[in-house]
């Protein structure tokens, strides 16, 4: 008697339970912050978190005898003057951009999955989490050089703060220490972006993994055998070994060969000038392009203006899509009255609404990625920027409509 094929609902467990699937992208998201971590300290040692201006003689005959802060001073020399500086700083900006895209893929994964769901919401919590600490770890980090690029960071830094009603003029200069830029903000988004936020993501991941394990959500190793040769032989322990260093060659690869934020091109940091052409990075896209979108609406309240052209897009859209992402297990649990433990992850197809709940939303973050580069859109196809504009504002509310109705 031949022997019973399984369905494909059994299939689709069988891979679940056996697969490496449910947290590899979660092991690259570890792996990739122990490369952060590394290049991180020994960067440090060489950098300079001072905003002290000093006339600069490096190596760098260009900007000889330009004024320049001890910060672009000391970022410049760890590039183009230390043996080998340049690639640790080229690895540690791709594994930030990378670290961004392994925790994005990581909660699209959970979510299309329904990995979510109890026991797993804290789980999904300290992803939610870890994505917006990413970020701005990243975003703080491409102040530090205080070049072109930080400038620009800087100045819309000060418009979101000054656009928060009542408080904002006071927070702006709470944080930049005074007038704008200050001598202050530099050394203090160097302690945020090398100690504060570091410690608390790393901590984060502990706890995720150890939630992993008691939730089930990886699997069981097998017992190994004595010594490290059957440490080594052990399977799970062989991929997680074999993750690690495709990971670290993937980042050498890239810092070696791919060329980022080139500072000695961009030049120091001149209040009142911006870099033609600059963008920000990938994860920050959304931002910039709901900031192109926005109207320039303003109002008045109480007799004072309120600015909701950069208020809107900067703070209530982004604090709204990440509140939203959170809350987002006890939403579908209370709607659909699914209170129950789920120990195996969903196929997507079986749970169409919240598929098109996922496709949706990618829309909306898509839509505003790709409305970042309108002008670029507007001259490379010869088309009128105001046109572009208004196609991507309609685009941005008519999208995710779209795109839920034909994902279910």
């Amino acid at each position: 008697m031949s022997a019973r094929r399984p369905s494909s609902s059994e299939a689709w467990l069988r891979q679940a339970r056996s697969g490496r699937w449910p947290f590899l992208f979660a092991e690259i998201a570890l792996y990739d912050l122990v490369v952060l971590a590394a290049t991180g300290i020994y960067l440090a040692v060489f950098f300079n978190p001072s905003m002290t201006r000093v006339i600069y003689h490096g190596s760098y005959r260009p900007l000889d005898g330009v004024p320049v802060s001890q910060a672009y001073e000391s970022a410049l020399h760890i590039s183009l003057g230390m043996p080998g500086g340049l690639l640790m700083r080229q690895i540690h900006q791709w594994a930030g951009l990378i670290f961004v895209a392994a925790v994005c893929l990581q909660l699209l994964q959970l979510f299309f999955t329904g990995g979510f769901r109890r026991p797993r919401r804290l789980h999904w919590l300290i992803w939610v989490a870890l994505l917006p600490l990413g970020m701005v770890e990243g975003w703080t980090g491409s102040i530090l050089p205080d070049d072109m690029l930080s400038g620009g960071s800087l100045s819309l830094l000060q418009a979101v703060l000054e656009s928060i009603p009542v408080v904002g003029t006071h927070l702006m200069l709470w944080v930049f220490g005074g007038a704008v830029p200050g001598q202050l903000i530099i050394p203090r988004f160097y302690w945020l972006h090398f100690l504060v936020l570091p410690l608390v993501m790393i901590g984060l991941l502990i706890l995720a993994r150890r939630l992993a394990r008691r939730t089930g959500l990886t699997r069981q190793p097998r017992p190994p055998r004595s010594g490290w040769r059957g440490l080594a032989q052990n399977p799970t322990v062989a991929g997680s070994l074999a993750m690690f260093f495709g990971t670290c060659g993937v980042l050498t690869l890239l810092g070696t060969f791919a060329q980022i934020d080139p500072i000695w091109i961009i030049g120091p940091y001149q209040p009142g000038a911006t870099t033609s052409g600059a963008v920000p990075e990938w994860y920050m896209g959304f931002l910039d392009g709901a900031l192109r979108v926005m109207p320039s609406w303003e109002v008045l309240v109480a007799g004072h203006p309120l600015a909701l052209a950069v208020l809107v897009p900067a703070l209530i859209v982004p604090g709204a899509f990440f509140s939203l992402l959170a809350a987002y297990p006890f939403l579908e649990a209370r709607l659909t009255g699914d209170q129950g433990v789920h120990l195996w992850p969903d196929r997507p197809r079986d749970a169409a609404t919240r598929t098109a709940i996922g496709v949706a939303g990618m829309t909306f973050y898509g839509v505003l990625w790709a409305a970042a580069a309108n002008d670029q859109i507007a001259l490379h196809f010869h088309l009128d920027l105001y046109t572009v504009t208004w196609v991507f504002r309609v685009a941005v509310l008519a999208g995710p409509v779209l795109a839920f109705v034909f994902a279910r």
